[in-house]
């Protein structure tokens, strides 16, 4: 639900202010110009979203 909201906060600015898609475009591909940001926010999607092992296999 949040994250709804989030997004429609964000579509809305951008429909009231044109010119802060540029700056949208900019920021995401500053960070995806980072390969270590990117590879830690993967790993950290896949870590919350893996079921926890609570002991190792034998």
């Amino acid at each position: 639900m949040m994250r709804w909201l989030i997004l429609g906060a964000l579509l809305g600015l951008l429909l009231a202010f044109p010119a802060a898609l540029a700056v949208v475009i900019a920021i995401v591909a500053a960070i995806l110009s980072k390969p270590v940001v990117v590879a830690f926010g993967l790993g950290l999607i896949v870590g919350l979203r893996s079921p926890r092992v609570r002991r190792w296999a034998r």
